[in-house]
């Protein structure tokens, strides 16, 4: 299986709004989208959860996100929500829509 995170609110794209955690939101100005954005945390609690799993083997062969595990698991990012990026990015940003991450956090 793989297990990848949704948009990374990681140090390098902190640095690169100009942003720490603290104040990260302060970079929906420039990227408005960056509003679904999950700290490393979340994806290390999605690998921690699969490693619990006394059933993790039905996951074999497949893909994985972070989100989509937190919806499983029930487990949350930092601040209690459980952004769902993937599906955010494919229903809402790669459309065009405004940003609002209503319904994906």
């Amino acid at each position: 299986m793989s297990v990848t995170p949704g948009w990374m609110r990681s140090e390098i794209m902190l640095d690169l709004f100009g942003v720490g955690e603290e104040n990260w939101r302060d970079a929906l100005a420039r990227e408005p989208h960056f509003a679904i954005s999950e700290t490393p945390r979340f994806v290390g609690r999605a690998v921690a959860a699969l490693a619990s799993d006394p059933d993790r083997a039905r996951w074999n062969g497949r893909s994985l996100s972070s989100g989509g595990l937190a919806a499983v698991y029930g487990f949350t990012d930092l601040d209690g929500s459980r952004p769902d990026a993937w599906r955010y990015i494919t229903e809402v940003q790669d459309p065009g829509k405004p940003a609002d991450t209503t319904g994906y956090r």
